[in-house]
This record gives C-alpha cells, sequence and structure tokens, in this order.
C-alpha cells in the first residue's frame, strides 16, 4: 500500500529524504533474525525481550487507543527510515524531553564490542524537535506491532505519550523514552567517549558516523538548528582527521 499522495504536504522536501516503508528492513524484521549474530557476539539467550513480554509492553501502552489515529514521534533513524505507513509528516517539538547520544551500542546495529557506537535517546529536561508521523486507526495495530518489535526489542527504551506542537496545532505524540535502567543506556558518557563512539562506531545498520550526518541532514531540510549536534559532528570530523592522519604512513 504506497503513501497517499499528500502524506507529504506539510513538508514536501522530506519526500525524497524518507526511505518507502515497503522497501525498508525493519518492514519484516523480525527479533529472531540476529539471535544467531548474538550468540555469536556472546549475548545470553535472554539478550531480548521474548514475544509475548513485548506484545503484553505494546498492548499495555497502546490501551485505549487502538480505534484512534496514532502520532508517532522521530528523533532519530525513524526521521529518515519509520518503516511504517503514514498518511501525513510533520515538523513537531516535544517539550520536556531533549535529545541526547546516550544509546551506546555494542549489540551490532551501529556498533559492536570492539567499536562501540552511539545513536540518540530522549532524555528529561529541554525540548526536542523532530518529525511526528499519522498512523491512521484502521493500520495502528498492524504498524505498531512493526515498530514495536524495532523499538522495543530489547530493555532500552520506555513508550509513552508526551504533547507536542506542531505549525498545525498542538498534537499528542509516541515517543520512546531511554530507561536508565538499560545496559545500553549511558548517561554518564564523558564528551570523548562520545565523540569516539560516533567516529568510529559501526554496525550491521551502517555508521555511527552515518547516523549522525543524517540527523543533521534531515534537521537542515526542516530548517531545524541543533546547535549541539552540529558542535558535536564538527568535534567528530577532527577525530577522524586526525586517526586518519595517524595512520597514514
Amino acid at each position: 500500500m504506497p503513501l497517499p499522495p499528500d502524506a507529504f504536504r506539510h513538508h514536501p522536501g522530506l519526500a525524497g529524504m524518507i526511505q518507502d516503508p515497503e522497501t525498508s528492513f525493519f518492514r519484516d524484521f523480525m527479533p529472531e533474525d540476529v539471535d544467531e549474530r548474538m550468540r555469536e557476539m556472546g549475548r545470553p539467550a535472554d539478550w531480548r525481550y521474548s514475544d509475548a513480554t513485548r506484545e503484553a509492553n505494546r498492548r499495555a501502552a497502546l490501551a485505549g487507543r487502538m480505534d484512534r489515529d496514532l502520532w508517532v514521534f522521530a528523533y532519530g533513524s525513524l526521521m529518515w527510515d519509520p518503516a511504517l505507513l503514514f498518511d501525513e509528516v510533520r515538523r513537531a517539538t516535544v517539550i520536556g524531553h531533549s535529545r541526547g547520544m546516550v544509546l551506546y551500542d555494542t549489540f551490532g546495529a551501529r556498533g559492536s564490542p570492539g567499536a562501540p557506537g552511539v545513536m540518540a535517546g530522549l532524555v528529561g529536561g529541554g525540548s526536542c524537535e523532530g518529525v511526528a508521523f499519522r498512523i491512521p486507526a484502521e493500520t495502528v495495530d498492524r504498524e505498531t506491532e512493526i515498530l514495536w518489535r524495532r523499538e522495543m526489542i530489547a530493555h532500552c527504551y520506555i513508550p509513552a505519550f508526551r504533547p507536542a506542537r506542531t505549525a498545525a496545532g498542538d498534537i499528542e505524540v509516541l515517543g520512546f523514552v531511554a530507561d536508565p535502567t538499560a545496559e545500553m543506556i549511558r548517561l554518564d558518557l564523558t564528551r570523548a567517549e562520545i565523540v569516539r563512539a560516533a567516529a568510529t562506531g559501526e554496525g550491521i545498520r551502517g555508521t555511527s558516523y552515518d547516523y549522525l550526518k543524517n540527523m543533521l541532514d534531515h534537521f537542515a531540510a526542516l530548517r531545524i538548528e541543533d546547535p549541539e549536534l552540529s558542535a558535536l559532528l564538527a568535534e567528530v570530523d577532527r577525530y577522524r582527521a586526525d586517526t586518519s592522519g595517524q595512520q597514514s604512513p
């Protein structure tokens, strides 16, 4: 089922920047697909949530909301690869949470045990700009199954509904907030550790460097200014240039 022609009516420039959901890796992804890889990396058999646990979490989070349109807030890779069929996308600002590079990835997505990567998570305080995708009521059940297999594959996030501001009016969005009790969430990372992970992390979904650049490319298309991430990218570029020079003969 293709996206409706007017899905990008608020932001036509995003039409060529968001991957077709039907072609996304995550559209048909199943958590068991990576079990063997996790075993090879030395992860225990219970590294991820069971299907029953994940489904119970989804049902609890969406209780009373399955029969209405759902807005999903994207602040990281969901912005360019949502894997969800949506009817509308808007630039949105969530108040009370900010974007932090706190997901320390040693699980193989954009990092590994030998070269950890870093990705974004919502942390308390401040505000966070991103995009919100509207999922029509009749497809919420199916689309959130896909979303939960991706975002709630393991202990990392807490699904939560938060108010958001958009130019077309205030909405309530579903966001995935970093869980500080999770192994992958590191609120104690130093700036140097974040820079190194963003510069060198790589896994089956690509590099942490490309992840950071993709976020800033989408901010540019939406005219979002994020001085913190822009400064981080500049530091990462310097780190990459310095280490590249050190490795040259």
